[in-house]
C-alpha cells in the first residue's frame, strides 16, 4: 500500500486525474490524503468531489477554507463572492449528497503510524499535535452537527488572533478554524497575520512562518499543508507544504508519505486566474 498526499486542487479535476496516472495510484490498495481545498476557482469542484468521495476510506480530506466557505454559502451564511466557481456544487442534481459529504470533512488528521499529520494551513504555535486533534473534534462536532448554520454565522473574522485557553464560544471556534485552515504568518508571541500571503522573506519583521516559530510546539510531528500558493513546494522545518499553485497554472503535487523518505510527483496545469 502506498500513501500519497496531494496538495490544493480547487476544482482543477484533469489535472487531479493525470496527477493520479503519474503516480500510478490503486484504489483498492493506495490511500490519498487530500490537504483541502478540494473546491472552488477551478472549473471541475463537482467532479473532483464526486470523485474523492467515490473512494470511501481510500481518501481522507480535511477542510480547507474554501470547502467552508462554500457551506457557510450553501447555508445562506454568507453571500457567493463573484470567483467563486462551485456553482456547479450548488445546482447539481447530488448538490445535497455533495454537500453533506463536504460538511462531515475534518479539520485535522494525525496518523501515528506514518508519523505524519494533515492539516490544511497549519497548527498555531501553542498548540501540540494532541491539542490541535482535540480543539479539531471540538469544532468539528459544531459543524457537524444541528447548530452548524449558527457556526457559519460567526464564522468570518480576523479577531482574537491568538491563542488562549479560557476562549469560549464563537470566538474560541472561530480560532480553532483560523488556526488550522488559514494561518500563514505569526508574530513571536504566537499571534496570527492575515495581511501577508507571499513567500518567506517577503513578510515584514518580526513576523515569521508558523512553522518557524522557535517556541512552536507541534515540532515532534511532520506536517503536511496546503493552502500557500505563494510557498510553494516546502521540505524543511518539520512540515511539507504541497500547494504549488495548479489553479494559477503551476503544478499540482503529489507526495509519497510511507517510504523512508518523501517522494515527490508533480504534472503541469492549465491557468484558471490571472
Amino acid at each position: 500500500m502506498a500513501l500519497y498526499a496531494i496538495g490544493d486542487v480547487q476544482g482543477c479535476y484533469d489535472s487531479l486525474q493525470r496527477l493520479l496516472e503519474a503516480v500510478r495510484f490503486d484504489p483498492k490498495r493506495d490511500q490519498l490524503w487530500f490537504t483541502g481545498d478540494l473546491v472552488n476557482r477551478g472549473p471541475q469542484s463537482a467532479e473532483v468531489v464526486r470523485y474523492v468521495a467515490s473512494l470511501g476510506e481510500r481518501a481522507v480530506t480535511v477542510f480547507g477554507n474554501h470547502e467552508l466557505h462554500l457551506l457557510a454559502v450553501a447555508a445562506g451564511s454568507m453571500s457567493a463572492l463573484q470567483q467563486d466557481t462551485f456553482d456547479d456544487i450548488l445546482r447539481a442534481k447530488d448538490s445535497e449528497h455533495l454537500l453533506s459529504w463536504i460538511a462531515n470533512l475534518r479539520l485535522a488528521h494525525y496518523d501515528p503510524r506514518v508519523g505524519f499529520a494533515l492539516v490544511h494551513a497549519g497548527l498555531l504555535p501553542q498548540w501540540s499535535i494532541t491539542d490541535a486533534i482535540g480543539l479539531a473534534a471540538e469544532a468539528e462536532a459544531i459543524i457537524h452537527g444541528p447548530e452548524s448554520v449558527r457556526f457559519f454565522d460567526h464564522m468570518y473574522g480576523d479577531l482574537p488572533d491568538r491563542w488562549s485557553d479560557s476562549l469560549t464560544g464563537s470566538d474560541r471556534r472561530r480560532l480553532i478554524v483560523n488556526g488550522l485552515t488559514r494561518i500563514r504568518f505569526c508574530y513571536p508571541d504566537g499571534r496570527m497575520d492575515y495581511r501577508c500571503n507571499g513567500p518567506p522573506g517577503s513578510q515584514n519583521d518580526p513576523l515569521l512562518p508558523w512553522f518557524q516559530l522557535p517556541e512552536r510546539r507541534s515540532r515532534d510531528v511532520r506536517i503536511v499543508f496546503g493552502h500557500w500558493s505563494l510557498l510553494g513546494l516546502w521540505q524543511g522545518d518539520g512540515v511539507i507544504g504541497l500547494d504549488t499553485g495548479c489553479l494559477w497554472g503551476r503544478r499540482l503535487t503529489a507526495v509519497r508519505l510511507d517510504g523512508d523518505t518523501p517522494q515527490f510527483t508533480s504534472v503541469p496545469c492549465r491557468a484558471y486566474r490571472d
